[in-house]
């Protein structure tokens, strides 16, 4: 294989999209466990088994999308539509992937294993038909953020809080139809059927709910779960100048972030042509990175110093 096709193989496989296996470290941090070394190199491993997965799905799309993607004003550039790529060659590299990554999965642990597959096959089934049946593209896609987040669950052990789970399962759902959107506003049906199928009421209605949702489960989730108790120096001087320090529902402070970055994400989505990429939009906007990162670090803090 020369250089020149290397380099196309890994733009085809879009590790700019990779972020979204971070989801696999949600029961880690949530659990209080991520210092705990074994288990962080675990999930370090689960993620990057999944950073594998997705791009054999990636791949596997561009080869079932080839005739939409010819006709898109982005995705023509793609290796696979613009013929950099032949498809015998992007079909053996997928044949491949898969193998390895399950081989690798299988060595894991028989439940990851389980979770890769059922992964591949969601995709699999997401290219060839759900991604061109209205709804229900958008719930395949959520429903493989849950297998991610499930995937991290069985590699630590640790269970994620049902608000939590439903949290991801919303904003996902919020995400994949803002991009819907999008792409019927930006594109039109010609670049995918689905789009025919789908007005933009619905679509706006939708990210609405869904958006709506989201914020409501994680309130819930910051008002009725209570974060590991991790002993430190810190809460313990707090706990005896407040008697009901541990009760206290410190992680409500974390809500108008959420707001904040829904809102910011919708605004950016809505007003600017980046829709269909959503993950740039994440990437690359100041405000929005700032917030997801101030909200990290005070869910850190709260863990595991306060």
């Amino acid at each position: 294989m020369s250089i020149q096709k290397l380099k196309y193989f890994i733009v085809a496989a879009r590790p700019n999209q990779w972020v979204k296996n971070f989801v696999v470290f949600t029961s880690i941090l949530f659990s209080g466990q991520l210092f705990n070394i074994p288990l962080l190199i675990n999930t370090t491993i689960g993620f990057l088994l999944f950073c594998i997965l997705s791009s054999t799905s990636y791949i596997l799309n561009d080869i079932i999308d080839y005739p939409y993607d010819k006709k898109h004003p982005a995705k023509k550039k793609r290796p696979i539509a613009s013929g950099k790529l032949s498809i015998p060659d992007a079909t053996f590299v997928v044949f491949l992937l898969s193998l390895t990554s399950l081989i690798l999965a299988l060595f894991f642990s028989i439940p990851f294993f389980m979770i890769a597959l059922v992964f591949l096959l969601l995709h699999f089934f997401y290219s060839l038909y759900f991604k061109r049946r209205p709804v229900l593209d958008i719930f395949a896609i959520s429903f493989s953020f849950m297998l991610r987040a499930f995937a991290g669950q069985v590699i630590t052990g640790y269970h994620i809080q049902i608000w939590l789970l439903l949290s991801i399962f919303f904003i996902s759902l919020f995400i994949a139809s803002v991009k819907r959107h999008a792409e019927l506003v930006n594109q039109g049906p010609v670049t995918r059927s689905s789009l025919a199928q789908y007005k933009e009421m619905l679509l706006l209605f939708l990210s609405n709910t869904f958006a709506t949702m989201t914020i409501t489960a994680y309130s819930l989730y910051t008002f009725l779960e209570r974060p590991p108790l991790i002993e430190t120096q810190l809460s313990s001087v707090l706990s005896f100048i407040l008697p009901d320090f541990e009760a206290r529902k410190w992680f409500m402070v974390t809500i108008p972030l959420v707001v904040y970055g829904i809102a910011r994400y919708g605004q950016l989505l809505y007003t600017t042509d980046q829709g269909e990429a959503p993950e740039k939009v994440i990437t690359k906007d100041k405000p929005l990175m700032f917030t997801v990162f101030l909200w990290g670090f005070i869910v850190i803090f709260l863990i595991y110093v306060f």
